[in-house]
C-alpha cells in the first residue's frame, strides 16, 4: 500500500507544493511547528533515509538547500533548522523549519495554526522565491 507521501507525490492527496524536481518534492507541513515548515520527500518510496539509493542521498541536501533559501526569503527567522526523524510517516523525509532559537525545533511544541488561505499564500511565496534562485 502506498505511503501518505507517495499518494501526495502522485497527486491523489492535495498538498501545498513549494518545489519539485525529477527526484524530490517539497511541500508545506500541514501540522507545522512554525509557518513555513516544509517537508522534502524523495519520489521513491523508502521508509528509512539511509536505505535510499545513492543518487537520492546525493541530491536530497542540495535540493533542500535551495528550498531552505527560498523559505528564508519569505519567513522571518534566523535559520532553517533541519530534522530527520522518520518515525511519523514510513517514507524518508526531511523537515525544514524556520527557527530563531534552539527550542523552535522541538517537536513537542504546540503547532502553528494557519488557515487554508495562509497555507496557499505561503506556498505561493516560497515557490516564487525558489524559482527566482
Amino acid at each position: 500500500m502506498p505511503t501518505l507521501f507517495t499518494r501526495i507525490i502522485q497527486g491523489e492527496i492535495p498538498c501545498h507544493r513549494v518545489a519539485e524536481s525529477d527526484l524530490f518534492l517539497a511541500f508545506l507541513d500541514i501540522n507545522p511547528l512554525r509557518a513555513g515548515h516544509t517537508l522534502v520527500v524523495p519520489k521513491v518510496e523508502q521508509d528509512y533515509i539511509f536505505n535510499l539509493p545513492p543518487e537520492y542521498l546525493q541530491g536530497m541536501l542540495p535540493f533542500a538547500q535551495r528550498v531552505a533559501r527560498a523559505i528564508e526569503l519569505v519567513v522571518t527567522c534566523k535559520r532553517i533548522g533541519l530534522a530527520v526523524i522518520g518515525l511519523e510517516v514510513p517514507h524518508a523525509h526531511l523537515h525544514l523549519v524556520p527557527i530563531s532559537q534552539e527550542g523552535d525545533l522541538n517537536f513537542t511544541n504546540p503547532r502553528a495554526k494557519l488557515t487554508d488561505q495562509e497555507f496557499k499564500e505561503l506556498a505561493t511565496k516560497i515557490a516564487r522565491a525558489y524559482q527566482a534562485l
